[in-house]
């Protein structure tokens, strides 16, 4: 199994414009979670500009198929996102 890294950048004031959406885009990564293809998943903090959710899949659409379908990409909450593979040295027992 592959591992890939989805990192998002965040629009400013994204924590106080995001409420509309939170209820969603909570849904759909607590349901990635539990089909096993979000390993973990947080937003990046001091500052507050971003995220980093950790995917295991076969290849990056995993990781691109969930930014696609997420409610603060559709809306504008995140001004860009990148996939990137990720070679797990230590502890790939998730």
């Amino acid at each position: 199994m592959n591992y890939y890294l989805l990192f998002y950048k965040t629009i400013e004031n994204y924590v106080e414009k995001r409420d509309p959406y939170r209820s969603e885009h909570l849904k759909i990564a607590e349901d990635a979670h539990q089909n096993g293809s979000l390993v973990m998943a947080g937003a990046m903090a001091e500052p507050a500009d971003g995220a980093v959710l950790i995917f295991k899949g076969e290849s990056p659409k995993i990781a691109e198929d969930f930014a696609n379908s997420d409610p603060y990409v559709k809306n504008g909450l995140i001004k860009s996102w990148e996939v990137r593979p990720w070679t797990v040295v230590v502890g790939q027992n998730f």
